[in-house]
């Protein structure tokens, strides 16, 4: 049954020994994040619709892009992709759909609702609300939330990019903004907004407000850290010709953030720097610019999209991909610490991953060769694209209960064999099977693995499709057998 190497899956976008990018197998870009029932969803702008549309000698112009696309992790290294949300059929009134962001609350239903801000285009804002955080989606005004034409942004020609973040009063603020004023300059474009959001989250509380951000360009976030609204966004590729501040001048196409305890002031918020250069500052390519910061088990994360998936494609039409790092933040001072990004850049592992339970085989740390199965946008299952397709899970713990058994749900014909820690060591565990339907199949493992393992999960065939793997102790395989 032996899966021989020159049957193993070259089209490696992904190495194992780096945490980025979040996926090997989608484009992506623009991320946000919120957590529930102790998972961490991130959102994404779709860039692999424009690439499935224009191929890969076509250039990324974001025009085609109408969905987003949703992945979670519990442990910050192994990512579970859900799929897409598809912005055009929720929101038939789009042009297109950039630049999520998202946050919940439990509402008085108490059920936790899911509000997810975008970019209709470079021309406004719209909103789409869930109960859960995959979905299904709805559109609660039928057009955007903010337009060219909303009473209050005359002076803000490009209204989009929105950022969201709901206080410890449960009281929701909304920024956004682009272009530059009739009277802006390339040092005060003069167009960056924030407002208050009313209880319903999808309308306002306030006038529209403007926060003096310094050579703004794009991409408005907002936190609450501290009893302290922070904002961050992408500072523009103009020559740093003036400045007045006491920091030091901001890299082009970088990230800044500023602060306040009073957001409608618009003199209250305080510049505080920039952390996060553009990635062509780090030996990466230059790209635009675009992150989230995002607390999750007790540690700041910053998200951020490169051009690293491209790059070992071999593709050059601007397509993104979505990555992740540890930000150290200082919350009593509300100081930032610089961080970059690079084609090796890790983050920690935060727990381990439980064998013993039904793992979803969408749930990887890199894969090759590998595709999905879809149930409308939602992703069923993992399809193997080609012979050998692979699927790598960083760190799993098997304890010392010695998995006697290993199974897969699996649709198609083919072998799986499942190797630990290398892919050329003998295998621990293979399965045989030629299934129309999805079916669950075992087999006794070869070896009774204990302690934390690496595992390589190997494809024959192409066109398999796997929806979950899992293994079985001692006392399951008994009964199993």
């Amino acid at each position: 049954m032996d899966i021989k190497f020159t049957q193993v899956s070259n089209s490696i976008y992904k190495t194992e020994d780096c945490s980025n990018p979040i996926s090997p197998t989608i484009f992506c870009a623009d991320p946000t994040a919120v957590e529930y029932e102790g998972r961490l969803y991130v959102y994404g702008t779709n860039d692999h619709q424009q690439y499935e549309t224009v191929g890969d000698d076509g250039k990324n112009t974001y025009e085609s892009i109408k969905s987003f696309v949703i992945f979670s992790t519990d442990d910050m290294v192994n990512w579970t992709y859900h799929g897409k949300i598809d912005t055009e059929a929720v929101a038939p009134w789009i042009i297109s759909s950039w630049a999520p962001s998202i946050t919940s609350r439990v509402e008085e239903d108490g059920l936790t609702h899911f509000y997810l801000y975008f970019s209709n285009n470079g021309c406004g804002v719209g909103v789409i609300t869930a109960t859960s955080p995959t979905g299904p989606w709805s559109d609660p005004l039928g057009e955007p939330l903010v337009s060219q034409s909303t009473e209050g942004l005359e002076n803000c020609p490009n209204p989009f990019d929105p950022g969201v973040c709901i206080d410890e009063n449960g009281v929701g603020w909304l920024s956004f903004g682009g272009g530059k004023a009739p009277d802006g300059t390339n040092y005060m474009p003069g167009v960056s907004r924030i407002v208050q959001l009313g209880d319903d989250m999808t309308s306002f509380a306030s006038d529209f407000v403007e926060i003096k951000a310094p050579y703004f360009f794009e991409a408005s976030e907002l936190n609450y850290i501290n009893d302290t609204y922070v904002y961050t966004y992408n500072n523009s590729w103009d020559m740093r010709m003036e400045w007045d501040y006491d920091t030091k001048k901001p890299s082009q196409c970088s990230m800044s953030y500023m602060t306040t305890k009073t957001p409608l002031d618009t003199d209250s918020w305080e510049y505080k720097g920039d952390y996060f250069p553009n990635p062509g500052d780090c030996g990466l390519d230059y790209s635009n610019n675009h992150s989230h910061l995002h607390k999750y088990n007790g540690k700041y994360y910053m998200f951020h999209h490169t051009m690293l998936k491209q790059s070992k494609m071999e593709t050059r039409g601007g397509f993104r991909s979505l990555s992740v790092a540890e930000l150290p933040v200082d919350e009593e001072n509300l100081v930032f610490t610089e961080t970059k990004t690079s084609a090796k850049s890790n983050v920690t592992q935060i727990k381990y991953v439980d064998p013993y339970t039904e793992n979803s085989a969408e749930t990887s740390f890199t894969s090759a060769g590998i595709g999905y199965e879809y149930e409308g946008t939602i992703v069923k299952a993992v399809k193997t694209e080609e012979a050998g397709a692979w699927i790598y899970i960083k760190g799993v713990d098997f304890g010392d209960k010695k998995a006697e058994v290993f199974s897969a749900i699996v649709k198609g014909k083919g072998k799986i064999q499942v190797h630990a820690d290398q892919m050329g060591t003998d295998p621990v565990a293979m399965l045989e099977f030629d299934n129309d339907e999805y079916l669950g199949v075992y087999n006794k493992t070869t070896e009774k693995l204990e302690g934390v393992h690496d595992l390589y999960i190997m494809i024959s065939d192409p066109d398999v499709c796997i929806d979950s793997w899992g293994f079985a102790d001692m006392h399951i395989a008994y009964l199993l057998m």
